[in-house]
């Protein structure tokens, strides 16, 4: 267990609710929970309890019914969707399911991509890129493409494209889920150590127990709430 340090995200009184015909489906009710500089949180809960929701309206990709989401110092909530995208690409770090990369591009270029999308380009986009594949394990493959790589080194290589822009927050949305226990075991060490070496904070959302249960803290999201 790891003590967080300042708050990097705060949620208060989190609402957001889809209309479906006739009938209005309220996903989440009141949602309030803070993170960490430094702190690895899971949250969990049933399928459709409202995680990838709370995903959404914390990276500002959705904007809430009501309440608020502060994240470095800035109410994310309060800003119209252009500067929320400007704020995402500069702030957080998403990590998907499916690893999202580019199979025209190799290890290296895919994670220059995003430096490049944020201004950082030359020899700066290549050393960081390079220094971050190294704190996933990757160095080796820098110039390999990457459908010569495993599902545990693909996912690899988006973590460290989701972390190379030195974000203060790193999203992960079931990241291990297409997984075996070994490459799951590879990942959770990935996020630890980057974890450690730039003292982001990172919200991932699982319903494996291992992965919960590596987490300094747990969230569960209930009927909408945090419970």
């Amino acid at each position: 267990m790891r003590a967080a340090k300042g708050t990097v995200l705060s949620i208060r009184q989190l609402s957001r609710s889809f209309r479906e015909g006739d009938r209005v489906h309220q996903v989440l009710v009141g949602a309030a929970a803070t993170v960490g500089s430094g702190e690895i949180v899971a949250i969990t809960g049933r399928s459709g309890s409202g995680k990838s929701t709370l995903l959404n309206l914390v990276s500002g990709i959705d904007a809430p019914d009501g309440g608020s989401v502060e994240l470095d110092g800035t109410e994310v909530s309060a800003l119209p969707e252009p500067a929320r995208t400007r704020f995402r690409r500069a702030h957080v770090g998403f990590i998907y399911q499916f690893f999202n990369l580019i199979p025209t591009l190799d290890v290296e270029e895919n994670v220059r991509l995003v430096l490049e999308l944020n201004g950082v380009r030359g020899r700066e986009a290549q050393a960081r890129s390079r220094r971050v594949l190294g704190e996933v394990g990757l160095a080796e493959r820098a110039h390999s493409a990457v459908d010569q790589l495993s599902g545990g080194e693909q996912q690899r290589v988006a973590i460290a494209a989701a972390a190379a822009r030195q974000a203060p927050l790193l999203l992960a949305d079931e990241p291990t889920a297409e997984l075996d226990e070994e490459n799951e075991r590879i990942v959770l060490e990935a996020l630890r150590r980057l974890r450690d070496r730039h003292d982001c904070a990172v919200v991932i959302v699982t319903h494996a127990p291992p992965v919960a249960e590596s987490a300094d803290r747990v969230i569960e999201i209930r009927d909408g709430r945090v419970a």
